[in-house]
């Protein structure tokens, strides 16, 4: 097996993408509603959950960008720092956040191990995070992303922007390899891929497949344009973790 490690601190020069910086975060079309635990509770009720600013804010890590959800805050809303090979988030919106050197074509895995150190620490419920696939346009309202995400609570959730919304299992959908927390302010982990092959795409939450979608249902009008593209992190609003070992595999 090839593999290839995305490293948490790319060099700088290398990158032919425009960077989004702290200072200056992407556009924010509103067209696109909120989506992925932003700005709502997630358990199938349409109560409204404000996303908070965070303290000292922004995108510390080269060649980082980040994109909140439309409508629901700004980048220096939520904070990312890359610490070494691993990489701390905070989010007040909910964000996608990516370096656009770690990309993934053809047949290939993205995966990543996160932690919440305090389980519901910026919360009273949980929100999900996990990985993305398929970025493009990241910086425009003609996003494309597909993202598989894990709740502590032991459910998880697959979602495409494209630059429509679509629900892939529905509100989200429990499995029994998904660790949950032993309550409120528990340490919890979660690893959890994405993997293309052939005409399916997978999510994998700790080693075993919970939910296989043909690409037939991931790329099309108002999904994604293809599986190839920019991969990263997607982590919902109001969030503390912490993601290591980010990379793709072929």
């Amino acid at each position: 097996m090839r593999l290839a490690t995305v490293t948490a601190i790319a060099f700088a020069g290398a990158l032919t993408i425009a960077h989004v910086s702290a200072q200056q975060p992407p556009a924010q079309p509103p067209a696109q509603p909120p989506a992925g635990g932003a700005g709502q509770r997630m358990g199938g009720m349409n109560m409204q959950d404000t996303a908070h600013k965070v303290p000292n804010g922004g995108i510390r890590g080269a060649g980082w960008q980040g994109r909140p959800d439309p409508g629901t805050g700004a980048v220096n809303d939520s904070s990312l720092d890359v610490k070494g090979s691993d990489i701390e988030v905070h989010t007040g919106p909910a964000m996608l956040y990516w370096n656009p050197a770690n990309k993934g074509t053809g047949d290939f895995t993205v995966s990543a191990t996160f932690t919440e150190p305090k389980y519901m620490s910026s919360n009273d419920h949980p929100h999900p995070y996990g990985v993305f696939i398929g970025g493009s346009n990241l910086d425009n309202d003609k996003t494309t992303a597909l993202y598989c995400a894990a709740y502590g609570r032991g459910t998880f959730i697959v979602r495409i922007f494209g630059p429509g919304v679509t629900n892939l299992n529905g509100r989200g959908a429990p499995a029994d390899s998904i660790h949950k927390a032993a309550g409120k302010g528990e340490s919890v982990d979660q690893t959890i891929a994405l993997s293309v092959k052939g005409d399916s795409v997978s999510c994998s939450i700790n080693g075993t497949v919970v939910g296989t979608y043909p690409k037939g249902d991931v790329v099309g009008a108002g999904k994604l344009t293809s599986t190839d593209g920019i991969v990263g992190i997607r982590v919902a609003h109001n969030v503390d973790v912490n993601v290591k070992d980010l990379k793709v595999t072929k």
